[in-house]
């Protein structure tokens, strides 16, 4: 009885995600954009990275780790930057996506227009969706946060991140959209590099940002449908339109 129950509630997870997708296929496959489910991380033990340690030694006057990691460390070398994990790992760039997929389980889609589809959009904070995006001869992260920036308040943070330098980010542009109800919200700006904190991206709040009822006008039975689009581009331009 416990196995059958067990193997029950799989079959019915599996049914709920298929048809998450389905209605994601539904929606979106008239432009052609490819559909990625992307269930929460989600952790009662939040303990913080070591770049939003580094952001708070700023803030105390202390000297930072995160922007002078060099002073101790490799200048060569990355560190892990999957949120809601304290992980110790380090390496170079180009093993940074290895890292990500065999170690968190970070799932890698590709094409320039893609659909990134968030589930449980009620879940408490924090709780990060991520998901890995291959475009352009690059590889993309794309974090996005249910944080409490103010207390009893929680928002929604989105971004994206190039895992290359700072030089290599300045080359694209990413567009980050929400369309549903006849209603339409995008946010267009120049990815920051991976090695930049993440932490520190969503605290400047240098990303697409969205209130509670805000995220709840364009989410769709708990889940959020953002549509992605990655370009080249030298101009750099930062806009929020409605």
């Amino acid at each position: 009885m416990l196995f059958f129950t067990q193997c029950f509630g799989a079959v019915l997870d599996l049914i709920h995600l298929r048809f998450q997708h389905y209605k994601a296929k539904r929606v979106f496959s008239a432009a052609g954009q490819l559909v990625c489910v992307v269930n929460p991380t989600h952790s009662l033990k939040y303990a913080p990275t070591r770049c939003a340690a580094a952001q708070a030694s700023t803030e105390q006057g202390i000297l930072s780790p995160c922007h002078h990691h060099e002073a101790a460390h490799d200048p060569q070398l990355v560190p892990c930057t999957c949120p809601l994990f304290s992980c110790p790992w380090e390496g170079h760039l180009e093993v940074v996506v290895p890292h990500l997929r065999q170690t968190h389980r970070i799932n890698i889609l590709q094409g320039a227009e893609i659909v990134f589809l968030a589930t449980d959009m009620h879940l408490p904070a924090p709780t990060d969706w991520i998901i890995m995006h291959s475009c352009l001869g690059h590889q993309f992260l794309l974090v996005l946060r249910k944080q409490e920036k103010y207390e009893g308040h929680p928002q929604f943070f989105a971004t994206m991140m190039l895992i290359g330098t700072p030089t290599q980010a300045d080359n694209f542009t990413y567009r980050l959209e929400l369309n549903r109800n006849q209603r339409r919200l995008k946010w267009e700006a120049t990815p920051r590099s991976i090695l930049e904190c993440v932490d520190s991206v969503i605290s400047d709040g240098d990303c697409l940002v969205l209130n509670t009822s805000l995220a709840q006008l364009f989410s769709d039975n708990g889940s959020l449908a953002i549509g992605i689009a990655i370009t080249t581009s030298k101009v750099h331009s930062s806009e929020a339109e409605m």
